[in-house]
């Protein structure tokens, strides 16, 4: 499937047509007033749910480290959590 690629003519024809978008004018942009200051407790709950993985007690350290292609390989054969199983190989010849 081919996409056609519209000119910036066109892109402003087809806003310019939308009764749903019109443009703001100058005394609304100047009466406009920040989401948290409109809508402060829908903007707490925002700010609380930012989603994504929860705070980790002990959180990881990225590195960077240089290891032999064939202990990589061995690893990244097990398939996916080579590098959780290269932690604990780690965490046990560190003895921890």
């Amino acid at each position: 499937m081919t996409r056609k690629h519209l000119t910036e003519d066109q892109i402003q024809r087809m806003i310019a047509s939308d009764p749903d978008a019109p443009e703001a004018t100058d005394e609304q942009i100047a009466q406009a007033k920040p989401f948290t200051e409109t809508f402060p407790a829908l903007a707490e709950i925002m700010r609380k749910n930012v989603g994504g993985r929860p705070k980790a007690d002990n959180p990881k350290v990225a590195v960077s480290l240089r290891l032999d292609q064939d202990v990589v390989a061995r690893f990244k054969a097990s398939g996916p959590g080579w590098q959780t199983r290269m932690n604990r190989a780690l965490r046990d010849a560190a003895g921890l």
